[in-house]
């Protein structure tokens, strides 16, 4: 009774998408488990509690980010984005000259003392939509104002040609993210044209003189191809159909064995491989479409503009994300690297997920001063 009275006094906001969230968590650490299981063995002497305690460490505070994010009034993230998108930009540089590579790209910045890498394009994200949220709210006020809209057209345009240099997939979702946002927010066509011109313009140049060009396009050659399959797909194909309806059982997967990256780009195989479509695969598509639908039912009932800009741009770039892995699981896209959130193990793209989350149920929540945005 003790637990059912603290979850109704504590967990405010959309109570539907708390459990979607419990889900999604519980699943990851299921999945992780042993999907890190070969990888215990080939560096760590089969100790595979190590990567359970990491992965499980740090959905915790990615969960205590959720929790302590929705307990603050989303108006106060308006300020914090302009702060964030300032701190993104020399992150990101840092990123690209000086960041610590993995698998041939330096996306990652490492944290003194803690020794821990974190990618500040998830940090980027984040600022720039809610950044993006306010100023169209923003816009709602000074409708005849064209300089809000150049403004907000320069930050996306920089933002995106500063990720693309090292992350051509988070790139481009995160543009597709702005657009969506932008036409919600009633901008004029023109200015849409615009921002995919300027993003065009500067992407792409950020593009040729960044470290991905030449990965991104032989990526899509080979997925243009129809004679042959990438390794990686290849392997999650066999995953998908060694799982079917019923799956292999926890725990029993064999491909984690062969396939790249089992425990985070592809960890969607491995949780078909293991619980079929029927118990895995399928819930794990809804669970996400249902986020999406309470997001939007968030955006549906918020009182102000930017509670609901704010809501809509987090669900959009938090759903699109998982349908790019998704996709590149079962072989509908090129192969990209895109984690599936709250689910792969990862770093701080649990933290900045569960920060995403947790001022979608503060948008929820309903709390706005009045004499604020």
């Amino acid at each position: 009774m003790a637990i059912r009275e603290w979850v109704q006094t504590s967990l405010k906001g959309d109570r539907q998408i708390w459990w979607i969230v419990m889900y999604l968590s519980i699943m990851s650490v299921l999945v992780v488990y042993s999907a890190t299981g070969t990888k215990a063995f080939r560096e760590l002497d089969g100790n595979t509690e190590v990567f359970l305690l990491k992965h499980g460490s740090l959905l915790l505070v990615g969960l205590a980010c959720t929790y302590f994010a929705h307990k603050i009034n989303y108006v106060h993230f308006a300020r914090l984005s302009k702060f964030g998108l300032w701190l993104s930009v020399p992150l990101l540089l840092w990123a690209f000259f000086k960041g610590t590579a993995i698998n041939d790209a330096s996306r990652w910045v490492t944290i003194p003392i803690i020794n821990q890498t974190f990618q500040p394009s998830d940090l980027a994200k984040l600022a720039l939509i809610s950044n993006l949220a306010a100023m169209l709210a923003k816009r709602q006020r000074f409708m005849s104002d064209p300089t809000v809209l150049f403004n907000i057209i320069f930050w996306i345009g920089l933002i995106c040609s500063l990720i693309i240099l090292t992350n051509t997939s988070t790139a481009l979702l995160l543009g597709f993210t702005c657009f969506l946002l932008m036409y919600i927010g009633r901008v004029p066509v023109r200015y849409l044209v615009y921002m995919v011109g300027f993003c065009v313009l500067f992407g792409g140049t950020a593009l040729l003189f960044g470290e991905r060009y030449g990965t991104a396009s032989n990526r899509i050659k080979s997925y243009m191809d129809t004679e042959t399959i990438v390794y990686q797909v290849e392997q999650s194909y066999i995953a998908l159909a060694n799982g079917g309806l019923t799956g292999q059982g926890p725990g029993n997967s064999h491909q984690r064995n062969t396939l790249p990256n089992p425990f985070s780009d592809f960890i969607y195989a491995i949780i078909v491989e293991e619980y079929g479509l029927l118990l895995g695969g399928i819930p794990v598509v809804l669970a996400y479409l249902w986020f999406l639908w309470r997001g939007m039912k968030t955006l549906q009932k918020a009182s102000r503009p930017f509670g609901g800009l704010l809501s809509a741009g987090l669900t959009f770039s938090i759903v699109f994300q998982a349908f790019a892995s998704i996709c590149v699981a079962i072989g509908l896209a090129p192969v990209t690297g895109q984690p599936l959130p709250l689910l792969s193990m990862g770093g701080t793209s649990l933290i900045f997920t569960g920060l995403a989350i947790g001022i979608v149920l503060s948008v929820s929540r309903e709390e706005v001063d009045e004499s604020k945005i």
